[in-house]
């Protein structure tokens, strides 16, 4: 199945009746499964919830732990990167080489890597406290 194909699809069903900016997100997990998500906004802002972190919550619903591939797509100038912690949660479940592509509805893709999106990331071999001394 194709990444943008699915995060395309999935986007016109964002619920954005407050900002009208829709986003789709699509992960391709370790086993090829594909898990799309939207943005959901909310009237009390900020408790809506990204469209990355919806594709990583069905992943993760569907027992799958680890992210092969991310494609996100938006209505936008440019193409437009995860928040910070969307950025935080895809290095939760991704190697910092996995490929991530960025795109416009207009057909303007970026490519880049989860460790480019966010260099430095905290990981949970930070919380070792063998690693504190």
């Amino acid at each position: 199945m194709d990444l943008l194909a699915a995060a395309r699809d999935v986007r016109e069903h964002a619920h954005a009746p407050y900002s009208g900016f829709k986003v789709g997100a699509a992960i391709r997990g370790a086993s090829g499964g594909v898990f799309v998500g939207c943005n959901v906004e909310n009237a009390a802002y900020p408790e809506g919830t990204c469209a990355e972190a919806g594709a990583i919550a069905a992943m993760v619903a569907a027992g799958e732990t680890r992210i092969a591939e991310v494609s996100v797509i938006a209505a936008s100038r440019r193409p437009v990167p995860p928040c910070g912690g969307c950025r935080q949660k895809l290095a939760e479940f991704a190697a910092s080489d996995t490929p991530v592509t960025l795109a416009t509805t207009g057909g303007a893709a970026q490519h880049t890597t989860v460790g480019e999106l966010l260099p430095g990331a905290f990981v949970s071999d930070d919380m070792d406290p063998g690693a504190w001394e």
